[in-house]
């Protein structure tokens, strides 16, 4: 009698087999979710605390958003920037008068698409003004992360990222985060044309900019004839409160790049020129294929008056203050964390020792509770649900993180009890 493959195993036996490694998924199957919850090919269901990366921003399966892709896909998918379609001209557009800074948007495909076009535009800036090569340095910060192309990722101030790609790309000048002394002392050879930075920091350990800090590289850059490059992509469309994370700090910025939450699942990014920049790549300059793409533009367009809207903002800061309350009780029952930081649904709790090194191990157990959640290193765990998360989703899901967490220092405080019997 012949027996049938397992699918979920099938399914994971694929992934080991024809991926390229670089990824290191657990063995689950997610098959479908709606809100803040998602199922895998065995039924199972999982509250979503990490919304695909700060992505799903308004949930699975939001209706409006599934009603525009279908429309818009019954009617045109593609058809490159040779031509002109309506989506991604009004999503500009709604975009320039979101912001209340900028004059034009370049649309791309990705985060660090978005963050490429970013540093191209400072250098393209830079030759505009008359500097040489060398007077184009863009300052970024240790523990950020601008993207993966070779740019970027040079951009990102993280060498575990950088590791075996060199020579990796001249101009870049590393700083440590929120030191307002360091960086005016990085001024002084002359050659800063941009400084790019985070609001929050993500991948960095959900790490804020220090209240003044971006005021500071505001100052500091107009002293100095630089621009501020300002990466939303993570902590853009709401994340924080706002819909752009910088309002809170008081700046106004020369560049702005989104992506992730824009298309609240359907990959699209978006770079932002102000009037110092806006006019500087003209035709031929840079471009891409994809960019603009009319379903994605169509989704974006939903996505951006949703996200912007009073009712999900108001949800954000309710939601986030609840979520801090719980962790600061499990904190006192449990003494599992150093430090919960962050701003909106941007939240990093900070492990304590001997928990640091194991954010890693506090995920699996979690997913073993039902409850999907992130790390940022391997100290902090990462909660970035979807910004439209109800009560209910978000009570479940910290019971489940309560019970994971019981239910892991429970087994090293008795692991920790038999080696001390054993030794005496």
């Amino acid at each position: 009698m012949s027996q049938h493959p397992d699918p979920t195993t099938d399914i994971i036996g694929l992934g080991k087999r024809y991926w390229l490694p670089v990824y290191r998924p657990r063995d689950v199957v997610l098959d479908h979710g709606k809100g803040a919850r998602v199922w895998d090919t065995e039924g199972r269901d999982y509250v979503d605390l990490g919304a695909g990366i700060a992505v799903n921003a308004l949930g699975h399966q939001d209706e409006d958003l599934v009603s525009a892709l279908v429309t818009q896909a019954g009617k045109l998918w593609h058809s490159s920037n040779v031509f002109y379609t309506e989506p991604p001209l009004r999503l500009a557009q709604e975009l320039v008068q979101a912001s209340g800074f900028a004059e034009r948007v370049f649309l791309c495909n990705s985060g660090a698409e978005a963050n490429e076009a970013a540093i191209k535009l400072v250098r393209k800036w830079a030759a505009s003004e008359g500097r040489p090569a060398d007077k184009r340095v863009i300052i970024t910060f240790r523990g950020s992360f601008h993207g993966r192309t070779l740019a970027t990722v040079t951009a990102t101030a993280q060498p575990k990222y950088q590791e075996g790609y060199e020579p990796l790309p001249a101009g870049f000048r590393y700083l440590d985060f929120n030191d307002e002394a360091a960086l005016a002392e990085a001024f002084a050879p002359g050659d800063v044309a941009a400084v790019m930075l985070e609001p929050v920091q993500g991948e960095g350990g959900v790490l804020p900019a220090a209240p003044g800090f971006l005021k500071k590289v505001r100052e500091l850059c107009d002293a100095h004839g630089a621009l501020v490059v300002l990466d939303e992509i993570q902590c853009g469309m709401g994340r924080t409160g706002t819909l752009f994370a910088h309002v809170q700090d008081g700046i106004t910025p020369d560049i702005v790049t989104l992506a992730k939450a824009l298309g609240a699942g359907f990959p699209i990014g978006a770079m932002l020129a102000g009037p110092k920049v806006a006019a500087v790549m003209q035709f031929g300059a840079h471009g891409t294929t994809f960019g603009g793409n009319p379903m994605a533009a169509a989704v974006a367009r939903v996505a951006l008056a949703k996200l912007s809207s009073a009712a999900v903002l108001l949800n954000v800061e309710r939601q986030a203050n609840d979520l801090r309350t719980v962790l600061a009780r499990l904190n006192q029952e449990l003494n599992i964390f150093e430090e919960v930081r962050g701003r909106g649904l941007m939240i990093g709790a900070v492990l304590a020792s001997p928990w640091k090194g194991k954010a890693g191990e506090i995920l699996d157990a979690c997913a073993a509770h039902g409850l999907l959640l992130l790390q940022a290193g391997p100290d902090v765990l990462r909660f970035v649900p979807p910004l439209t998360i109800t009560d209910a989703e978000l009570a479940e899901g910290m019971e489940r993180l309560g019970a994971a967490l019981h239910e892991i220092t429970a087994s090293a405080n008795d692991a920790s009890g038999q080696a001390h019997a054993k030794a005496s």
